[in-house]
């Protein structure tokens, strides 16, 4: 009788957690868009309006750019838990588009990594937790690669002047803090809730060249997909530059954004800001490319969350304690 009624508050208890994530997420999307301190609700929707972006075809276009967008995303996180145990493309959107729900108002997305391996047993959850973090640094290395020659080409084409010498000297400020973390981190007794560099590093070695070849590979296509999206939206509210100008402001965005450290909660404002800065020199009006921004938020961000609440309201943690391989 005791064990049945610990187990019925266990269930209402981890049904109250997902109800929580749910109207956490659902509150969120709706604080963001309804008081938007960028960009007004109501000049967001006259500024659709009067674009072509509720053209059935456009309409069929961009949710197509954002299904592919998700489901290589789904697919890389298929192939990258291949190296523990084979899951179905099903079981990894529930993963994916669930962790995306659960790590929409947390810093950085950092619950996603929790999310993520609560789907698996706890003796696995080290090894679901740095196969994710593979698969975002994967994103983050094809962001700079794109990022780095757009920008460049930027600065180039409209004679950019920064100030390298508040960068050099953040430069060497980075480079002296990796240093000391890095000698500090080789130490064996260094750790971070049973996270050491050497861990780190014997992981890492220990995946095959052939799954980071492909999560590098599904990354760039990712990057391409969302970039050229954001670009399509550009011109359905009247761009008129070349393509190689508009795909190098849109590389320097995310590049710029990528390198700024800050809460995801704040991820649509600070794109928004440095997309302001760099459309500009573009003549893009400022209203016009915040609610590109603001579009591409909904698309890549809110409707997947909003398949993933379907994933979390039916979510049911693994606490078995099965041998995994990592073991």
């Amino acid at each position: 009788m005791q064990t049945s009624t610990s187990h019925k508050t266990k269930q209402l208890f981890g049904l109250a957690i997902k109800l929580a994530i749910v109207i956490g997420a659902a509150y969120f999307i709706y604080d963001k868009l309804a008081h938007n301190s960028q960009l007004d609700f109501k000049m967001f929707v006259q500024q659709i309006n009067a674009s072509e972006v509720f053209n059935p075809a456009t309409i069929i276009i961009l949710l197509l750019a954002t299904f592919l967008n998700w489901f290589v995303e789904i697919f890389k996180w298929k192939t990258l838990v291949k190296q523990l145990k084979h899951i179905s493309l099903w079981e990894s959107s529930a993963q994916t588009l669930g962790g995306l729900t659960a790590s929409l108002f947390t810093p950085n997305r950092v619950g996603e990594y929790g999310a993520k391996a609560l789907y698996f047993p706890k003796s696995e959850r080290k090894y679901i937790v740095g196969l994710n973090f593979l698969g975002n640094s994967a994103q983050l290395v094809a962001t700079l690669l794109f990022g780095s020659v757009g920008f460049v080409f930027f600065m180039y084409q409209f004679g950019l002047e920064l100030p390298w010498h508040k960068i050099f000297r953040m430069a060497v400020i980075l480079i002296l803090i990796s240093g000391i973390f890095l000698l500090v981190s080789q130490q064996k007794r260094f750790q971070i809730k049973g996270y050491s560099w050497t861990n780190l590093k014997g992981f890492i070695q220990r995946i095959s060249n052939t799954i980071h070849l492909k999560n590098l590979g599904f990354s760039i296509v990712r990057y391409l997909l969302f970039s050229h999206q954001f670009y399509c939206l550009l011109l359905l509210f009247g761009l008129n530059t070349s393509y190689v100008t508009a795909m190098s402001a849109i590389a320097s965005m995310y590049l710029i954004t990528s390198l700024i450290p800050m809460l995801f909660i704040f991820d649509v404002i600070v794109k928004g800001s440095v997309a302001v800065w760099l459309f500009g020199f573009l003549n893009v009006p400022e209203l016009t490319i915040l609610t590109v921004v603001s579009l591409m938020w909904i698309l890549n961000f809110v409707l997947p969350s909003i398949l993933g609440s379907y994933f979390v309201l039916n979510f049911n943690p693994s606490f078995s304690e099965e041998k995994s391989i990592t073991s």
